[in-house]
């Protein structure tokens, strides 16, 4: 039976890698409040446990959640990713074809 071996992220894209996955969590979570407010005019969004709010709320709150977070990360990941790759002259994750 044939071991796969798992590949990693190069060292030096690790610690950079982890400060991005923060930020990006952090602008998505500022920019979902700034659009439910927009939305719903609402300074809070509904909370899933949240017995006042029906199901069409908190299931809106987190479709449009889950979209600015999936945007969000997905932009932060690829401008990392095209920095490190404009510097080191090598695509950060080794199993991907980085063709841009």
């Amino acid at each position: 039976m044939a071991k796969t071996k798992k590949k990693k992220l190069p060292f030096v894209y690790q610690p950079i890698g982890f400060v991005l996955s923060w930020a990006s969590g952090a602008l998505a979570g500022m920019a979902f409040q700034q659009a439910w407010k927009a939305i719903r005019h609402e300074d809070d969004a509904p909370d899933a446990l949240d017995p006042d709010r029906g199901w069409g709320e908190i299931l809106l709150a987190a479709a449009v959640q889950g979209a600015i977070f999936a945007v969000v990360r997905s932009a932060v990941d690829r401008t990392g990713a095209k920095a490190i790759a404009r510097s080191t002259g090598r695509w950060p994750v080794a199993d991907k074809g980085g063709r841009d």
